[in-house]
């Protein structure tokens, strides 16, 4: 391998141990999926279509992620799995179609990784930081639109790449990132707090119950996730983590009430606020005690 300036440079050392031969399994999996959907297969699977399992893929993506944040590598490693099978399953509907098979799905996504890390794979060697790597990751997709004939007639939207489905505070992020990116932007967070203010007495000028109040609370939440942006902050972790907070102390609350040998749905709001308090107090105590 040559450097820019003619001399040899020693490629870095690659540990193979790493390189997973999952040929056969993956013709395994493969065949089994075929298999449930023959006649004389699974009757649920025989009926699915993609619709009909769309949430799925959205579900087991998501308890995946909570293995992931769990730092559970066991069940991340079954997680994986169930989402693989949610791709290989629409991909045996579109085969059973006559649309597309697993190949096509393998063989393309191998072709646009290999094609968007040139910095890897082609004769451009080598990039110098994760910016860098976006750069040229954007103007791959620039140059596959162009090649497509699709920059002929307009280009592709700012927005349109970034997916309907997300869930609604994920979109929101991207969204607004993607404004700022070419100058749709507030000058400080300063600006974007005086922004949420200006939505809530929008929301609060709405009639309560009506569909006016319920988009001008959206804007609230829109106006929020700015405020995230600006701080450097990612919304949608930082409410995971603070419904995590709650479902934890919520949980700790039921352990007492089941302890005392009372129904949490006997317990008054007063005495559920007491319980709450005194579970904040032993986790600061905690806290206190590990630093």
């Amino acid at each position: 391998m040559l450097d820019p300036f003619g001399g040899t440079v020693r490629a870095p050392q690659r540990d193979r141990s790493t390189r997973a031969d999952a040929r056969d399994a993956f013709d395994a999996l493969t065949e089994t999926i075929w298999r449930l959907r023959q006649p004389d297969g699974c009757p649920w699977d025989r009926e699915q279509t993609h619709q009909s399992i769309a949430q799925n893929m959205i579900e087991e993506a998501y308890e995946a992620v909570d293995c992931i944040e769990a730092g559970d590598a066991a069940h991340l490693r079954e997680e994986l799995g169930d989402v693989l099978m949610q791709v290989m399953l629409h991909a045996q509907i579109a085969a059973d179609a006559h649309a597309f098979t697993i190949e096509d799905v393998v063989r393309e996504l191998n072709e646009k990784l290999i094609r968007r890390h040139p910095h890897v794979f082609g004769p451009r060697r080598g990039a110098a930081n994760e910016g860098e790597v976006l750069d040229i990751w954007d103007q791959v997709k620039k140059d596959e639109r162009t090649q497509a004939g699709e920059g002929v007639a307009r280009p592709e939207g700012l927005l349109e790449s970034v997916p309907q489905a997300f869930p609604a505070l994920m979109q929101a992020q991207k969204v607004s990132k993607r404004a700022a990116k070419v100058g749709f932007e507030w000058d400080s967070v300063d600006a974007v707090w005086d922004e949420v203010a200006s939505e809530r007495a929008e929301f609060e000028a709405e009639e309560p119950g009506s569909a006016a109040r319920e988009l001008e609370f959206g804007d609230m939440l829109f106006a929020l996730v700015n405020v995230a942006r600006k701080e450097g902050i990612d919304a949608e972790r930082a409410l995971r983590a603070s419904t995590a907070k709650f479902r934890r102390r919520w949980a700790a609350i039921e352990e007492a009430a089941f302890a005392a040998g009372i129904p949490v749905e006997n317990l008054t709001t007063e005495q559920l606020n007491a319980m709450w308090d005194a579970v904040k107090e032993a986790e600061r105590s905690e806290g206190a005690g590990a630093a």
